[in-house]
């Protein structure tokens, strides 16, 4: 094909293209192998492991689970301000990590940031738990070396 001549320099109108043809996504995706197909992995289980922490904060709004007989009314102000925040940006990280977005990305880094600080310097919210401080920080850690690896791979 070439392009039209009343394309008016838009080298993607071209005579007898077709505009209503389906777009074949599988031509256009490219290959994820090495470090770069390890990034969308570790962000995957990532983006999962974000969704059921969301879902756990709002299993304890709701009462379900090992939450059913304290009650979330029952909880104090910061225990609540606390639980629902995370019942909000955990999710929402969890879908921009899954969906590749980089939004999803600096969400999920805000939510595990924050996670530590509340653990770590307000322990009269959750109590302190250092295997939960260890897990964040170990997730950091492996998104900031998967994307240093990952770059490192694309720039050669």
């Amino acid at each position: 094909m070439k392009p039209a001549d009343n394309a008016m320099d838009d080298p993607t109108v071209y005579e007898g293209a077709d505009p209503i043809a389906p777009m074949h996504l599988e031509e256009s995706r490219p290959t994820l192998d090495g470090w770069a197909g390890r990034l969308v992995l570790f962000i995957r289980v990532v983006a999962g492991l974000s969704l059921l922490k969301g879902l756990y904060h709002w299993a304890a709004i709701c009462g379900f689970g090992i939450w059913a007989g304290g009650g979330f009314e029952t909880r104090s102000w910061s225990w609540q301000t606390a639980t629902v925040f995370f019942a909000i940006i955990d999710l929402v990280a969890g879908v921009g990590l899954w969906l590749g977005a980089p939004w999803g990305a600096t969400i999920w880094l805000t939510s595990s940031v924050t996670m530590i600080v509340v653990h770590v310097f307000l322990p009269q919210i959750y109590g302190f738990q250092p295997l939960i401080v260890a897990l964040q920080v170990a997730l950091i850690a492996g998104y900031i070396y998967f994307s240093f690896e990952a770059a490192r791979e694309q720039s050669e």
